[in-house]
């Protein structure tokens, strides 16, 4: 991508539908959205229609359902978690979308070797078909906020190593949720972009998805998400690592009041370029 763009993480709250939310985008200076499946990839060919003829300029991600869990111990409940991510890439192509993004499934009492590889295989799976499919959508593998979702950022790096069309979505309230506290001032976010560089190259900085928002935790990590003035999670000094290492790519806002966290996070961006 050539710059940072700023999305909101679903419609604005401001807009009745998707027929309104890109003239509201645009009206608001922001630069697109990510469309939320997360209860199921289900969009009407009416607002199909609409998304494709109206987005123009503007940037689109999609997040793929909740229910995903590539390490279930039951094997339909993988396979239709695989589904569910191919739904997503699926519609994704048809809409147009940057990149997809998911949560990719829980330890559930396996240790984390032994996950990897189980979630390794289903990615293969994914890749695969996605690649007979002529689908390119970039598949993006999420950082999750709790010690007992499988993702953390080494583990996201390291599966992204081995495929050319998956990379990081790197939810850095997540990893300080999932931290407890920690990964929180520029050095620390300068720590984790710079493993990014190294493992992953100039690639993944220039085609960057992030996720920001304010966020409640506790020793056992993510809680919910909180607007940024009610959270501690330090978006300045994230804003300045990202300037420092000329991340270019989408930041998705999802702090409840989307809008105003998403205009706070560009109007700062805009004052420090």
């Amino acid at each position: 991508m050539d710059k940072l763009h700023f999305l909101t993480a679903g419609i604005p709250s401001v807009s009745k539908d998707y027929s309104s939310a890109f003239d509201d985008l645009r009206q608001m200076n922001l630069d697109g959205l990510e469309i939320e499946f997360v209860h199921g990839v289900r969009m009407s060919e009416k607002t199909q229609d609409i998304v494709i003829n109206q987005k123009q300029d503007l940037i689109l991600t999609s997040h793929g359902p909740y229910y995903i869990n590539l390490n279930s111990k039951e094997e339909e409940k993988k396979e239709a978690s695989v589904k569910r991510i191919l739904d997503t890439a699926r519609m994704g192509k048809t809409l147009g979308v940057y990149s997809i993004t998911y949560h990719g499934g829980f330890y559930m009492g396996m240790d984390k070797e032994e996950t990897y590889k189980t979630i390794y295989k289903k990615h293969e799976e994914i890749v695969q078909t996605l690649e007979e499919e002529n689908n390119n959508v970039w598949i993006r593998p999420e950082t999750t906020g709790k010690a007992t979702q499988w993702g953390d950022i080494d583990e996201i790096i390291e599966l992204s190593k081995n495929f050319k069309n998956i990379l990081p979505c790197v939810d850095f309230a997540h990893i300080h949720a999932r931290t407890n506290g920690l990964f929180n001032t520029y050095d620390e976010f300068c720590s984790i972009l710079d493993k990014i560089a190294k493992n992953l190259g100039d690639e993944a900085l220039n085609n960057f998805h992030a996720h920001m928002a304010g966020i409640a935790y506790s020793q056992k990590g993510e809680k919910h998400h909180l607007i940024f003035e009610e959270s501690d999670f330090n978006y300045k000094d994230l804003l300045k690592a990202f300037k420092t290492f000329d991340i270019k790519g989408v930041i998705v806002c999802e702090s409840p009041n989307i809008e105003v966290d998403c205009k706070i996070l560009k109007n700062y961006w805009e004052q420090i370029n």
